[in-house]
């Protein structure tokens, strides 16, 4: 996929980005739908998980999900098409807050979730008995290859392999980006709408727990981030925020089989901020095409499909098996 193609119909970044979002036929429904566990964590909150089963003995492939996704995500029903079509059992693990019900704690994710990453992958280890694959999505992906990079040797106890797609690697970068031109009256108000009532309904649970008046103030994700994300979660503000959760510094710590994988004409992931091949360490592969956009890259005459992405990426898991 690093020689990646996008149709000739659909040019540039953000078409690649939004058409197979909106637009791209979806595979079909799981024959069966997912089944839900719910999972107290050791914090006295919960998550929840979606799973579907594969064959006995084949590999458990999981996916993060990118900010304000879900397992009904365009790139997760295509992940889970791809996984059942292999007889790979799939499991998506909400972030907190995003399985359609708030979270309890005084807390939500960010890109650099790590803990969590471990302890939901380590979860889900003990209870496959088979291989585990990971793939991360956007900030999933960050936090993904956070938790490689935190959890260096010991990390091949628990996955065999991962890949981040579309990942945010250089939070900075990423965060002035999105708050540029077209980016901010497209990408930017549409996380903002969806997170800023959550934000709020937190403070219903939590009073005082941040700055309301801040917060519905707060029209960029830079400031959402500086008000609610980074105090919330250990962070000074966001730019310690961004700094200590970006993946990019840390690629040479990684001791597992990890893909990275980044369009050059990601809208809010730019081409600039993508890390060298003498940053990536002896176990990162780059893939970084010049076409595909945000989480798109689509193939196949129009209207697109949505399997040239999980088709490549599972692929190249599936040879570190």
């Amino acid at each position: 996929m690093d020689d990646y193609q996008s149709p000739g119909w659909l040019p540039g970044g953000n078409l690649q980005t939004i058409w197979p979002a909106l637009f791209s036929p979806r595979p079909r429904p799981p024959a069966q739908a997912y089944r839900r566990e719910r999972w107290d964590t050791p914090d006295g909150d919960f998550v929840d998980v979606d799973l579907l089963p594969g064959q006995p003995g084949q590999p458990l492939l999981v996916l993060f999900h990118g900010l304000e996704g879900s397992s009904a995500s365009h790139y997760a029903v295509a992940f889970a098409d791809e996984a059942r079509a292999r007889g790979w059992a799939y499991a998506v693990p909400h972030f907190r807050g995003c399985s359609g019900e708030l979270n309890r704690g005084p807390r939500a994710y960010h890109s650099g979730d790590f803990e969590e990453i471990g302890w939901i992958l380590q979860r889900l280890a003990a209870g496959h008995g088979a291989p585990v694959l990971a793939v991360g999505v956007s900030l999933g992906g960050n936090a993904l290859l956070r938790w490689a990079q935190e959890a260096g040797d010991s990390a091949a106890a628990t996955a065999r392999a991962v890949a981040a797609v579309s990942a945010p690697l250089d939070l900075a970068a990423a965060g002035r980006a999105i708050e540029q031109g077209f980016n901010r009256v497209s990408y930017s108000r549409m996380f903002l709408r969806s997170m800023k009532p959550k934000a709020l309904a937190k403070w219903a649970q939590h009073p005082g727990l941040f700055d309301r008046d801040r917060l519905r103030a707060a029209r960029t994700l830079y400031e959402f981030d500086d008000v609610f994300t980074a105090p919330l979660h250990g962070f000074a503000g966001t730019e310690d925020y961004w700094a200590r959760a970006s993946a990019r510094p840390h690629l040479r710590r990684i001791r597992i089989p990890a893909l990275v994988l980044n369009a050059r004409n990601d809208p809010f992931v730019p081409a600039a901020s993508l890390p060298a091949a003498h940053e990536a360490g002896a176990f990162v592969t780059l893939w970084q095409p010049a076409h595909g956009g945000h989480v798109g890259f689509p193939g196949g005459r129009f209207p697109g499909h949505l399997q040239t992405l999980p088709q490549q990426v599972a692929g190249w898991l599936a040879e570190r098996l």
